[in-house]
């Protein structure tokens, strides 16, 4: 199991984790944020692939040009851009 740890800017949220196996991913954790929305999208997201996960969220707005979706594709982009 690997993890991407990753600090998100312009969010509510704090903090995030994505475990993946294979770059399925396993397990979703953010920090802080709205609560309902953030336990929503990491339940959501277990299963898929990371790279389909990254297309999907990438460009969702909240507020300052980001949301936490699109600050969890940063996250992956991040770990493929490594």
């Amino acid at each position: 199991m690997e993890v991407i740890h990753y600090y998100p800017k312009g969010t509510c949220s704090v903090e995030m984790f994505i475990e993946h196996e294979n770059e399925i991913i396993q397990k979703v954790r953010i920090v802080r944020g709205c609560p309902g929305n953030t336990q929503g999208l990491a339940a959501l997201l277990v299963g898929m692939p990371l790279k389909e996960a990254m297309n999907r969220l990438e460009g969702i707005q909240c507020r300052n040009g980001t949301s936490c979706p699109d600050q969890l594709a940063k996250a992956i982009r991040q770990y493929f851009n490594k």
